[in-house]
């Protein structure tokens, strides 16, 4: 799976519109900052000294870094270009005299995400910014027609742990939000993303209709669906149906037991009777009256015999 780079630039993509709302103007750049972690490479520059100047500095595992005439190693993970040149700058005061430092970064390796699922395009992406969870829906194309109502964010620990503004606990391994939150852009189901996160869409459980319908099929619950749109999504009952004993098979959570739900769907369409909210892996049967389907065959079948009889006239 090839790996796409998300650069410091914004998005102009639908998704991505709300992608940052929890943050406010003057906060949210500098949340978006890209934040230094092992393994990238950094260019250090003293302004008047190239002496101190050095190329392709590595930031160890360890989140440190080492830089002439300074005894004690320098953490840079977790820092962006300027708060680490900054850092850099006030350790070589007892040296010189206002020295001016610039960081930048050469090349990033710490921090990659990956999402996949049923999503547009899914792929590993190399972050060089912070971005939240809609940010990279909206670079892997959206969701398939086949998503579900959840995303997963599976984060294993990283070696540096940065607490950021926006950023949750690090002992959380597993985090599960409604899809369509998420594509509001709800805070809580909007979180920034880590080091080595997975991003997961998984495919929508499924409702079957069954029995007399006019196009009988199995539909995914990418939303919640009530009886009546299940059996409207089926082209609605067939004639001869039994409308008022709709039967939903019903297979109890983390069970094998299943039971049977009787409805009925004339009182539910004259409302007096609350449609109900299908469940995933719900069989909706909709059952055929014997006694209507039997009467119109006899109807049916004579009638074409009878139009054929001669028409005698009683006086």
């Amino acid at each position: 799976m090839a790996v796409s780079t998300i650069a410091q630039q914004n998005t102009t993509a639908n998704l991505a519109a709300n992608a940052n709302q929890p943050a406010t103007t003057s906060s949210k750049a500098e949340d978006d900052r890209y934040r230094i972690g092992p393994g990238d490479l950094l260019d250090i520059r003293f302004v008047n000294r190239p002496n101190l100047s050095r190329d392709s500095v590595r930031v160890e595992g360890n989140g440190m870094i080492r830089m002439p005439l300074i005894d004690t190693e320098i953490q840079a993970a977790c820092k962006t270009e300027g708060e680490l040149a900054k850092e850099i700058s006030g350790r070589y005061l007892k040296f010189y005299r206002n020295p001016q430092v610039d960081v930048f970064v050469k090349e990033y390796r710490s921090v990659t995400v990956s999402i996949i699922g049923f999503v547009g395009e899914q792929g590993r992406f190399q972050l060089q910014r912070r971005i939240r969870l809609l940010e990279l829906l909206t670079y892997a194309k959206g969701t398939s027609e086949k998503a579900g109502q959840t995303i997963n964010v599976i984060r294993s620990a990283p070696v540096i742990a940065c607490q950021q503004p926006g950023t949750e606990s690090e002992d959380l391994a597993f985090s599960n939000y409604k899809l369509s939150d998420t594509i509001a852009g709800k805070p809580e189901a909007n979180p920034y993303l880590q080091a080595n996160d997975i991003v997961t869409v998984p495919e929508a459980e499924q409702v079957y209709v069954v029995g007399n319908v006019m196009s009988p099929r199995a539909i995914s619950l990418s939303e919640p669906i009530t009886l009546t749109q299940a059996i409207a999504m089926a082209g609605g009952v067939a004639k001869d149906s039994k409308k008022d004993k709709i039967r939903i098979v019903r297979q109890e959570a983390n069970s094998q037991t299943k039971r049977e739900i009787m409805v009925d769907l004339v009182a539910i369409e004259k409302k007096r009777a609350e449609d109900i909210a299908l469940l995933p892996n719900d069989v909706v049967h909709v059952q055929t009256s014997e006694a209507k389907s039997l009467l119109r065959s006899l109807i049916g079948g004579g009638a074409q015999s009878i139009t054929q009889l001669p028409v005698r006239v009683i006086p």
